[in-house]
């Protein structure tokens, strides 16, 4: 049985390096990644977070806002959003937040989501590829005060103020009943996030930040003045909102670097090579044989 009532959400995305890529040399002396060296993509599992969210929407109605922190660069993953399917979308960027660990990260992402107004999920990724310490979603939820789902992986659910999601985990599965307004942390198994669509690529093909408007006047001559640009960009809600440190009201101590108690000290490059290989035949006898080394190894036993 579902509700007559609609939900909005919030979802957290991020706009991450190619870890395939990474090596101890894009790393930079403060601990923090040369993310300029390194190929940008959505992070994964916010893909999942994203799809999870316009789910909700479909079936029970309300709104979807997708909010990144992080550079001008990371619009990007806004406009992806855009296509996906996502009602509206904000930037958080301000050179006071780089360099923020997980701790400064929530603490911006609290002050942001209740800058928005009324939600009734946040939904994020389990965790970005580039930290994998999958804190984010759970600190943000609880600086916010509010309930959260990790591992997240279905809501089979939505009632008026509870829903009921199903979590995934190596050795099962669980069912979880909740109250809103609650976050969940969402898995790669949750679902196969959609392609972006044709015709929202066209509908939102200008959306961009202040920062990029006079390159786009560049690419779109027509316009002829910033202002011309400016007003068509209102009129169809293409501007994409940036806020600063100074539009949330924050303490300027704990953001960024200053606000981070924890800093990468050293990343290796580790790369695993099979040097010899040994065939088990697939009986009985080759299992035994394979045990009896394992155990002589000291690798189990």
């Amino acid at each position: 049985m579902t509700s007559a009532r609609t939900y909005d959400s919030v979802v957290l995305v991020k706009q991450v390096p190619d870890t395939h890529n990474i090596s101890g040399e894009v790393m930079k002396d403060d601990g923090t990644i040369n993310r300029s060296a390194l190929p940008a993509i959505f992070n994964p599992e916010d893909l999942n977070a994203l799809e999870m969210a316009l789910e909700v929407k479909e079936r029970y109605g309300g709104q979807v806002t997708v909010m990144t922190m992080g550079p001008a660069m990371a619009a990007e993953v806004l406009r992806e959003a855009l296509y996906r399917g996502a009602d509206k979308v904000v930037l958080l960027s301000d050179r006071r937040f780089a360099g923020a660990d997980t701790l400064a990260t929530s603490y911006t992402l609290k002050y942001a989501i209740e800058k928005l107004g009324h939600f009734d999920f946040v939904f994020c990724g389990r965790q970005a590829i580039d930290g994998d310490t999958a804190q984010v979603g759970p600190q943000t939820a609880e600086k916010l005060g509010i309930p959260q789902i990790t591992y997240a992986e279905q809501i089979v659910n939505i009632e008026g103020d509870t829903v009921v999601a199903q979590r995934a985990f190596p050795l099962g599965k669980e069912w979880v009943k909740c109250s809103l307004p609650c976050l969940l942390t969402v898995v790669a198994s949750a679902n196969r996030p959609r392609p972006a669509s044709i015709r929202k690529k066209v509908e939102n093909k200008l959306a961009a930040t202040a920062f990029e408007e006079k390159a786009l006047l560049g690419k779109w001559p027509e316009f002829e003045t910033e202002e011309k640009l400016d007003a068509y960009l209102a009129a169809r809600n293409l501007k994409i909102p940036v806020w600063t440190a100074d539009d949330l009201g924050v303490d300027a101590s704990r953001l960024g670097l200053n606000g981070s108690p924890t800093q990468v000290y050293k990343v290796n490059f580790v790369v695993l090579e099979t040097l010899e290989s040994k065939q088990i035949p697939a009986n009985a006898e080759g299992i035994a044989a394979l045990m009896q080394e394992l155990v002589k190894e000291y690798i189990v036993g």
